[in-house]
């Protein structure tokens, strides 16, 4: 599939997302060396909010032309089903412009309090490109607190690692964000730590990042 066809994929996605979800958040950040552009949605498709489906999609672009080979996109929905409010399992169909399509499992955690969040995704998964199992680790974190009536000042931070054949370093990153909202609107300065290969090759972003939550 071409890359311009993969990026209409990803902004239909969020165009349906913002019509339907319950919860979406968009998030833009940029620096001297990329741009992101990340969409995450979650509706319930049942009464007792048993069931429900998450969107994700994103778009990678770094500018120097050298390094505009690890350009990515991502696309996938997963169908979660909700054990308790704290515990959700369910499979996903994944594609990634560098890992192609593949079958996923996971299980979802999460720890939420008033001023806190945690979640954590493990995920087992195969690649048709590889034609190998994967496993991989998602976890992420939030932590706010009031500065004023309509002010707050947010650490979030986001880290994920893909192993192939549980043995061989694929892809990993930590992201981390601090910044100020203000009426649902976040913004302030971020950093992205990106890894590729079985030899990691360490790319490295500074900027500012814009994130509405709906």
């Amino acid at each position: 599939m071409k890359k311009v066809e993969l990026i209409s994929v990803v902004f239909i996605i969020g165009f349906v997302s913002i019509l339907q979800a319950q919860f979406t958040q968009l998030e833009l950040f940029s620096g001297f060396e990329k741009t992101d552009f990340t969409l995450l949605s979650n509706y319930s498709i049942n009464d007792s909010n048993t069931l429900g489906i998450t969107n994700l999609a994103f778009f990678q672009k770094f500018r120097d032309k050298e390094n505009q080979i690890f350009d990515e996109v991502g696309v996938q929905p997963t169908l979660c089903w909700n054990i308790s409010k704290n515990i959700a399992l369910g499979p996903s169909l994944y594609y990634n412009s560098f890992g192609g399509f593949s079958e996923r499992l996971s299980a979802k955690f999460t720890l939420k309090k008033s001023k806190a969040l945690l979640v954590v995704i493990p995920t087992v998964a195969y690649s048709e490109k590889k034609r190998a199992s994967q496993a991989e680790l998602f976890a992420q974190f939030q932590l706010h607190t009031p500065l004023s009536g309509n002010i707050s000042l947010w650490f979030n931070g986001q880290y994920l690692t893909v192993w192939d054949k549980f043995k061989t370093h694929s892809r990993s990153f930590q992201q981390l964000r601090l910044g100020l909202s203000y009426q649902g609107h976040q913004f302030g300065l971020g950093s992205d730590f990106d890894q590729y290969g079985p030899k990691p090759i360490q790319k490295s972003s500074f900027g500012l990042y814009y994130r509405k939550t709906f």
